[in-house]
């Protein structure tokens, strides 16, 4: 991502604040990429604390214009930095390779320090009793954690307008959606406002952002990061990422969070992948011997031409790389968008069920007068916004008597056919390529009502979180149409995540800065 791009779309746009046509003196700090950070931090040229305060200034001066933190947590930040700085000095090894290196995490993790929300009314002000693993990972990582991220409530949504906080804006046209649910963390990156964040991927939510926000965000094999402490949306589908301004940041962030956790009975114990060495060598540029498969029902008319035209250039820098791109048909995949939207909104009816305003969070109607059952329904009705009680309706439906086998039962079916194609795809190729999303980001309010037109920008992503396979999404250009972000996503076998950042890193390097 080329350093100026978001305010130079600012400008053109008239959307930007001043702060972001005047660069100020401790702007360099915030402009580098996280890899650059940690050697500099670690070879003591800077400190870990002169970093975290560069970005928690940059955050007080411009998140005001694109509302992408719901919570900062300064103090906090700068103590786990100055421990990395003490370390540092008193000879010690960095914790990690991001060691003093900040982060922005989405506010659907656990954390002790701060409010966990999931931007939504139901968890206002709550603060939970223990760290997520991944938070946990961060913190023994030594990773200063600037706040957390706003998103749509409970990670229900493609645009962060469901937040129960306000929207977050597209730092390349603040009358823009940043994408969703991750939406926060995609801004704060493309904005400068953090280096380094952390979203989750239920159908598109770290790789949609990432596409409209010119960033890098990766949805790592399903189980291969820790979802003990992540809030549940769907449990079969729920996958924390990392995500970055460059492929090679993703990848030294992926390293930190996987591994296998026996919190969690999802979580693989397997090796992580070497997505960092992945990257490094991606980054020289040769793509030869790969055998790249574009998805057929993943490239259509109905898309926006400039997404089209920007795909079909990728195409052409992969195979100038010396990649051999072929044409992979996956019939099922026309199915996936249906499928979703009756497994997800099936487990989140389950999942949500535990917000009855009897153990924690929000408890409305309480005056003794009430039953049980009459101040659940109360807190549930004012709790939840109108996204999550439409899929809590939809999954509650779509479980119950008579309609189980007709509706989720067949989803089931629909999901398994989708993965029998991936196999049979991946039978041909190393990695499949598509448009991450059919649609740039689109103006804030234009889909609000149309629920269905929103689902459809998560085309493309959904086939991977129903069959568990890790994607990522690049950035490919600007589209000709509206001079907006464009994202490549690719696509990978389950525990195959390395081949992502090598095709990764080798398209972002022959690609160039996005004009």
């Amino acid at each position: 991502m080329s350093e100026s791009g978001p305010e130079e779309a600012a400008q053109r746009n008239h959307a930007g604040p001043s702060s972001m046509r005047n660069q100020q003196s401790m702007s360099d700090l915030t402009r580098l990429e996280a890899a650059e950070l940690a050697a500099k931090i670690h070879d003591r040229e800077v400190s870990s604390v002169e970093v975290t305060r560069a970005h928690l200034d940059r955050i007080a001066e411009v998140d005001g214009e694109y509302h992408a933190f719901l919570h900062i947590a300064g103090e906090q930040a700068l103590a786990a930095a100055a421990e990395v700085d003490t370390a540092l000095a008193d000879g010690k090894a960095p914790a990690s390779p991001l060691a003093g290196v900040p982060l922005a995490l989405k506010d659907v993790f656990t954390t002790t320090d701060m409010p966990t929300t999931c931007a939504s009314k139901m968890l206002e002000g709550w603060v939970a009793p223990y760290d997520a693993t991944l938070t946990s990972r961060l913190r023994a990582a030594g990773i200063p954690i600037l706040g957390k991220t706003n998103m749509d409530e409970f990670a229900m949504g493609s645009s962060t307008e469901n937040s129960a906080y306000g929207p977050t804006r597209n730092p390349w046209d603040t009358g823009r959606i940043p994408g969703g649910s991750g939406g926060g963390s995609a801004a704060a990156l493309a904005s400068y406002q953090a280096p380094l964040a952390i979203g989750t991927d239920t159908g598109g939510s770290i790789r949609q952002p990432a596409a409209v926000t010119a960033t890098v965000g990766t949805k790592p094999t399903y189980g291969t990061v820790s979802r003990y402490g992540l809030v549940a949306c769907a449990s079969s589908l729920d996958q924390g990422g990392p995500c970055g301004r460059t492929v090679l940041d993703t990848a030294l962030l992926h390293e930190v969070i996987a591994g296998h956790d026996p919190r969690d009975s999802t979580s693989r114990n397997v090796p992580v992948p070497a997505v960092v060495e992945a990257a490094r060598r991606g980054a020289g540029g040769d793509l030869r011997g790969v055998k790249i498969g574009v998805v057929r029902e993943l490239h259509s008319d109905s898309y926006q031409q400039g997404v089209l035209a920007s795909f079909d250039a990728a195409v052409g820098v992969l195979k100038d790389l010396g990649a051999e791109v072929v044409e992979v048909s996956c019939p099922h995949f026309e199915y996936a968008l249906a499928s979703y939207y009756l497994i997800l909104p099936s487990e989140v009816s389950s999942n949500l069920a535990r917000f009855d305003a009897m153990r924690y969070g929000l408890r409305v109607d309480d005056d003794g007068k009430h039953s049980a059952e009459q101040v659940m329904a109360a807190t549930r009705a004012a709790g939840f916004g109108p996204e999550v009680k439409r899929r809590i309706m939809i999954g509650t439906y779509a479980l119950s008597a008579g309609y189980y086998d007709a509706y989720y039962g067949q989803a089931l079916k629909v999901r398994t056919l989708i993965a029998r194609d991936f196999e049979q795809a991946y039978e041909q190729v190393d990695v499949l390529i598509s448009p991450t999303s059919p649609f740039t980001p689109w103006k804030l309010g234009e889909k609000v009502d149309d629920p269905l037109a929103m689902y459809l920008s998560d085309l493309c992503t959904l086939p991977t979180n129903l069959a568990g396979h890790p994607a990522m999404s690049v950035p490919s250009g600007l589209s000709r149409d509206d001079g907006m972000p464009v994202g490549l996503q690719i696509m990978a076998p389950a525990l195959a995540d390395d081949r992502l950042y090598r095709v990764g890193a080798a398209y972002e390097a022959a690609r160039g800065p996005i004009a």
